[in-house]
């Protein structure tokens, strides 16, 4: 009679290789789901100008920018997205330095462009309305954070209109 020996199991080689695909394919799927989780700054939209509150009683002036004529003004904003460079339109009207309404063009290319710009529309009036034109720096709207490149582009091209 032979003595008995413990034997390890026999792994094939298919089976190591899935395994070891598996694993990089779970590693690969969390870099690419933390790369895309919003950092600290983004999570906190207009954290720019949301420090300082400005008095009931304050002029157009804001900081280093300036006089704003009040008005409706429009400009055209682009960003580049998975897909390519999109524009977005921003329409704002001002009194005393401050936005009073904000309407968003949207200038989708594909049916993504089209789903996130409706988002940002549909969102940005609450984070702008009331707000001084200088304190405007948006970064992500209603689970949109490209389009914002574009909308602060577009406000930085009416700034420039409106002094």
């Amino acid at each position: 009679m032979r003595p008995s020996t413990p034997q390890s199991p026999a792994i094939s080689s298919a089976a190591l290789r899935k395994g070891i695909f598996a694993g990089l394919a779970g590693l690969s799927l969390a870099g690419t789901v933390a790369g895309c989780a919003p950092s600290t700054a983004d999570s906190t939209p207009g954290a720019a100008g949301s420090p300082s509150t400005p008095s009931a009683g304050s002029s157009a002036l804001a900081g280093s920018g300036g006089n704003y004529r009040d008005g409706t003004y429009s400009a055209d904003g682009n960003y580049v997205s998975p897909n390519g460079t999109e524009t977005v339109g921003v329409q704002l009207t001002l009194a005393a330095g401050k936005v009073t309404d904000v309407q968003i063009t949207q200038h989708p290319s594909n049916p993504n462009t089209r789903k996130f710009q409706g988002q940002f529309a549909g969102g940005i009036a609450a984070q702008v309305v009331g707000r001084n034109i200088d304190e405007l720096n948006v970064s992500k709207v209603a689970g949109s954070s490209l389009t914002s490149g574009g909308f602060n582009q577009a406000v930085d091209k009416i700034k420039a209109e409106a002094q």
